[in-house]
Protein backbone atom coordinates (compact mmCIF):
# COMPACT_ATOMS: atom_id res chain seq x y z
CA UNK A 1 0.00 0.00 0.00
CA UNK A 2 1.48 3.85 -0.80
CA UNK A 3 1.80 5.88 2.00
CA UNK A 4 -0.75 9.09 1.93
CA UNK A 5 2.24 10.81 4.18
CA UNK A 6 5.56 10.59 5.83
CA UNK A 7 5.99 12.25 8.32
CA UNK A 8 9.76 12.42 10.10
CA UNK A 9 9.69 13.21 13.81
CA UNK A 10 11.40 12.66 17.03
CA UNK A 11 11.93 9.37 17.85
CA UNK A 12 9.65 8.18 20.85
CA UNK A 13 9.77 5.10 23.42
CA UNK A 14 6.83 3.44 21.55
CA UNK A 15 8.64 2.86 18.25
CA UNK A 16 11.95 1.51 19.31
CA UNK A 17 10.51 -2.15 18.82
CA UNK A 18 9.91 -0.55 14.85
CA UNK A 19 13.04 0.71 14.81
CA UNK A 20 14.90 -2.26 16.05
CA UNK A 21 13.60 -4.56 13.98
CA UNK A 22 14.24 -2.08 10.72
CA UNK A 23 17.77 -2.07 11.95
CA UNK A 24 18.02 -5.74 12.06
CA UNK A 25 16.40 -5.88 8.42
CA UNK A 26 19.02 -3.25 7.20
CA UNK A 27 22.54 -3.83 9.01
CA UNK A 28 24.68 -7.12 9.84
CA UNK A 29 25.45 -5.24 13.15
CA UNK A 30 22.25 -4.06 14.24
CA UNK A 31 21.61 -2.15 17.36
CA UNK A 32 20.06 -3.67 20.22
CA UNK A 33 16.28 -2.27 21.72
CA UNK A 34 18.42 -1.72 24.98
CA UNK A 35 20.87 0.94 23.02
CA UNK A 36 17.89 2.74 21.26
CA UNK A 37 15.88 3.14 24.85
CA UNK A 38 19.28 4.41 25.72
CA UNK A 39 19.32 6.79 22.85
CA UNK A 40 15.53 8.27 23.15
CA UNK A 41 15.94 8.80 27.13
CA UNK A 42 19.22 9.25 28.55
CA UNK A 43 21.47 10.41 25.53
CA UNK A 44 22.10 13.84 25.86
CA UNK A 45 23.75 14.89 23.17
CA UNK A 46 21.11 12.53 21.24
CA UNK A 47 18.95 13.05 18.17
CA UNK A 48 16.91 10.29 17.31
CA UNK A 49 14.10 11.03 14.45
CA UNK A 50 12.20 8.53 12.56
CA UNK A 51 10.41 8.48 9.28
CA UNK A 52 6.66 7.16 9.40
CA UNK A 53 4.49 6.37 6.66
CA UNK A 54 0.75 7.38 7.00
CA UNK A 55 -1.57 5.26 5.23
CA UNK A 56 -4.90 6.06 3.93
CA UNK A 57 -6.37 3.59 6.01
CA UNK A 58 -4.91 4.99 9.02
CA UNK A 59 -2.41 2.82 9.90
CA UNK A 60 1.24 3.98 10.65
CA UNK A 61 4.84 2.27 10.25
CA UNK A 62 8.20 3.56 10.42
CA UNK A 63 10.23 3.15 7.39
CA UNK A 64 13.32 4.99 8.46
CA UNK A 65 15.36 5.87 10.76
CA UNK A 66 18.26 8.03 12.39
CA UNK A 67 19.99 8.74 15.18
CA UNK A 68 22.47 11.77 15.10
CA UNK A 69 25.24 12.32 18.59
CA UNK A 70 25.15 16.12 18.54
CA UNK A 71 28.83 17.13 20.60
CA UNK A 72 29.91 20.35 20.66
CA UNK A 73 30.24 21.67 17.19
CA UNK A 74 29.76 18.39 15.96
CA UNK A 75 27.15 16.22 14.47
CA UNK A 76 27.51 12.99 13.88
CA UNK A 77 25.23 10.89 11.71
CA UNK A 78 25.65 7.42 13.99
CA UNK A 79 22.77 5.79 11.87
CA UNK A 80 20.26 5.94 9.28
CA UNK A 81 18.32 3.32 7.53
CA UNK A 82 15.40 3.25 5.49
CA UNK A 83 12.83 0.06 4.96
CA UNK A 84 13.89 -1.29 1.89
CA UNK A 85 10.09 -0.87 0.45
CA UNK A 86 10.56 2.56 1.16
CA UNK A 87 13.54 3.14 -0.83
CA UNK A 88 13.82 5.81 -3.28
CA UNK A 89 11.43 7.80 -1.75
CA UNK A 90 13.92 10.80 -0.82
CA UNK A 91 13.31 9.76 3.22
CA UNK A 92 17.05 8.96 3.79
CA UNK A 93 17.57 12.37 2.57
CA UNK A 94 14.27 14.19 4.35
CA UNK A 95 15.68 12.20 7.78
CA UNK A 96 19.60 13.76 6.84
CA UNK A 97 18.13 17.04 6.13
CA UNK A 98 16.28 17.17 9.39
CA UNK A 99 18.94 15.85 11.62
CA UNK A 100 21.48 18.36 9.85
CA UNK A 101 19.59 20.89 10.82
CA UNK A 102 18.57 19.68 14.52
CA UNK A 103 22.58 20.08 14.81
CA UNK A 104 22.78 23.04 13.35
CA UNK A 105 20.02 24.77 15.58
CA UNK A 106 22.25 23.10 18.41
CA UNK A 107 25.19 24.60 17.73
CA UNK A 108 27.06 22.42 15.36
CA UNK A 109 29.44 23.59 12.38
CA UNK A 110 30.21 20.77 11.00
CA UNK A 111 28.99 17.01 10.02
CA UNK A 112 30.89 13.37 10.21
CA UNK A 113 29.77 9.79 9.75
CA UNK A 114 31.23 6.72 8.85
CA UNK A 115 29.80 4.05 5.39
CA UNK A 116 31.27 1.52 4.99
CA UNK A 117 33.52 1.44 1.43
CA UNK A 118 30.68 -1.24 -0.35
CA UNK A 119 27.99 1.43 0.29
CA UNK A 120 27.74 3.12 -2.70
CA UNK A 121 24.60 4.32 -2.36
CA UNK A 122 25.03 6.01 1.01
CA UNK A 123 28.14 7.27 -0.38
CA UNK A 124 26.04 9.09 -3.67
CA UNK A 125 23.76 10.33 -0.80
CA UNK A 126 26.19 11.75 1.46
CA UNK A 127 28.42 13.33 -1.59
CA UNK A 128 25.02 14.87 -2.89
CA UNK A 129 24.89 16.59 0.11
CA UNK A 130 28.52 18.35 0.10
CA UNK A 131 30.20 15.16 2.37
CA UNK A 132 33.98 14.53 1.38
CA UNK A 133 36.28 11.41 2.02
CA UNK A 134 38.08 12.58 4.59
CA UNK A 135 39.98 9.21 5.58
CA UNK A 136 39.61 5.42 6.01
CA UNK A 137 39.06 3.80 9.34
CA UNK A 138 40.70 0.54 8.69
CA UNK A 139 39.00 -2.79 9.60
CA UNK A 140 35.97 -0.91 11.20
CA UNK A 141 33.37 -3.18 10.88
CA UNK A 142 33.40 -6.09 13.05
CA UNK A 143 31.50 -8.51 11.35
CA UNK A 144 33.57 -8.51 7.95
CA UNK A 145 36.82 -6.63 9.01
CA UNK A 146 35.37 -4.10 6.04
CA UNK A 147 36.81 -0.69 6.06
CA UNK A 148 34.98 2.25 6.82
CA UNK A 149 35.06 5.47 4.79
CA UNK A 150 35.24 8.82 7.42
CA UNK A 151 33.17 12.08 5.52
CA UNK A 152 32.49 15.05 6.40
CA UNK A 153 30.36 18.07 5.75
CA UNK A 154 32.34 21.40 6.32
CA UNK A 155 31.50 24.17 7.28
CA UNK A 156 27.65 23.59 8.09
CA UNK A 157 26.41 26.98 7.94
CA UNK A 158 23.16 28.56 6.73
CA UNK A 159 24.19 29.06 3.27
CA UNK A 160 24.40 24.88 3.02
CA UNK A 161 21.48 24.54 4.87
CA UNK A 162 19.55 27.24 2.38
CA UNK A 163 20.41 24.82 -0.58
CA UNK A 164 19.53 21.73 1.15
CA UNK A 165 16.10 23.33 1.40
CA UNK A 166 16.10 23.95 -2.12
CA UNK A 167 17.23 20.44 -3.00
CA UNK A 168 13.37 19.03 -1.79
CA UNK A 169 10.74 18.88 -4.46
CA UNK A 170 7.11 17.35 -4.73
CA UNK A 171 7.44 13.30 -5.07
CA UNK A 172 4.47 11.89 -7.51
CA UNK A 173 4.98 8.72 -4.95
CA UNK A 174 4.39 10.68 -1.26
CA UNK A 175 6.59 12.83 0.18
CA UNK A 176 9.13 14.79 -1.07
CA UNK A 177 12.41 13.80 -3.32
CA UNK A 178 15.99 15.46 -2.84
CA UNK A 179 18.18 16.44 -5.78
CA UNK A 180 21.61 16.85 -5.75
CA UNK A 181 22.72 20.42 -3.97
CA UNK A 182 23.75 22.78 -6.01
CA UNK A 183 27.34 24.40 -6.15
Amino acid sequence: MTPAEIRIRPMQVEDIPEVHALDVLSFRLPWSERSYRFEVTENTASSPWVAEALFPDGSRRIVGMMVNWIILDEVHIATIAVHPDFRRMGIACRLLMEGLQEGYRRGARMAFLEVRRSNTAAQRLYESFGFRVEGVRPKYYQDNQEDALLMSLKPLDEEVLRRMADRAEPNPSGGERCNPIKS
